[in-house]
């Protein structure tokens, strides 16, 4: 990986053509890969604009849960930290980056519950 890219890992609505459009300019290119010992829920979106974005009012948001059989699915992503920041501004209050390790062994960014 190059310096000037950074991991980001997706389970929800950044995996969307769309938001990725809206979001980076662009479409992402990435692998399946999954965060063990988290668990997913649903959350409820009331930001207009990033509701207007990704076409849904609720979203995924997930926990650590304390299982390791416990894991959300998703997709791995290699971004510039610029658009790192862009999915800062994307992601609503709710939400938290933290640095996780994926089941590939892969270190990555995720938004997970605030």
């Amino acid at each position: 990986m190059a310096e000037d890219r950074v991991l980001l890992f997706s389970y929800g609505t950044l995996q969307q053509e769309n938001v990725q459009l809206a979001s980076f300019g662009r479409l992402l290119a990435g692998q399946a890969d999954a965060m063990p010992g988290y668990r997913c829920d649903m959350l409820e979106i009331t930001d207009p604009e990033v509701i207007r974005t990704s076409g849904k009012r609720f979203h995924p948001v997930v926990s650590e849960s304390g299982d390791p059989a416990d894991e959300v699915a998703g997709t791995l992503f290699e971004i510039t930290p610029e658009e790192l920041a862009a999915a800062d501004s994307y992601e609503v209050a709710d939400y938290r980056r933290v640095m996780v390790r994926l089941r590939s062994g892969a270190d990555a960014w995720v938004y997970v519950k605030a």
